[in-house]
């Protein structure tokens, strides 16, 4: 009797209160992600508004604009901070393909340089192609083009355009709700379906969202 004593298990009030500490524990993690990825998106969306001000404030200041700015001389002679900055073609247009949204090839990187230099975003202004490039909050990289891509027939979508790689399907609609009409193919933000891990070149707008894709999401400034 003695022995069948010692070999009791646990009692039912034991079991439970380890059920309420397991479920709280799990609780607490989906909370703690949820919290995480709220954060990602404020500070995409953050993100995106601070580079449209950079753009403006650029113009405001300089009378020109950024990433075409120049030639390199005149830039240089502004102060050190411009001291390894690539002047644009000064032409009146900011010349980036949708090829080269990620690459930082064309204008593109001079844009993110002229901005950093001017000390209106934060980053090495002496960065060139892809590495001038900004990382965004979901791993990507955040680009620039003027290319006249994401649209649905017979529309276009003309004008300058500042895109995030990378952005998780869920994600992707919190931030279009937060910024825009919530729909990946009309309003002032669009969102090419992309692959897994890599910053996929903006094209034609997807229908619809999913959350089971990755997106490129551009915004007009």
């Amino acid at each position: 009797m003695k022995q069948l004593k010692n070999q009791q298990g646990f009692t039912l009030v034991e079991i439970a209160i380890v059920l309420v500490i397991i479920g709280l524990l799990l609780g607490g993690v989906l909370k703690g992600q949820e919290l995480i990825e709220n954060s990602k998106v404020k500070k995409a969306a953050s993100d995106l508004n601070g580079v449209t001000a950079a753009y403006n404030a650029y113009i405001d200041r300089y009378r020109k604009l950024p990433g075409d700015d120049g030639p390199t001389a005149t830039l240089t002679a502004r102060g050190t901070s411009w001291a390894s900055v690539t002047g644009g073609s000064n032409t009146g247009v900011i010349d980036s393909t949708a090829a080269q949204t990620f690459t930082g090839g064309g204008e593109n990187d001079n844009f993110w340089q002229h901005l950093k230099a001017a000390g209106f975003i934060n980053g090495n202004p002496a960065d060139t192609l892809a590495a001038a490039l900004i990382r965004n909050p979901f791993g990507g990289l955040m680009g620039f083009t003027n290319a006249n891509t994401m649209t649905t027939a017979p529309a276009t979508w003309n004008g300058y355009k500042v895109c995030l790689g990378q952005v998780p399907g869920k994600l992707a609609t919190t931030l279009d709700n937060q910024l825009d009409d919530g729909v990946p193919n009309t309003g002032s933000l669009r969102a090419t379906q992309g692959n897994a891990g890599q910053n996929t070149v903006p094209g034609v707008a997807a229908a619809t969202y999913s959350e089971d894709q990755q997106y490129t999401i551009c915004r007009s400034l």
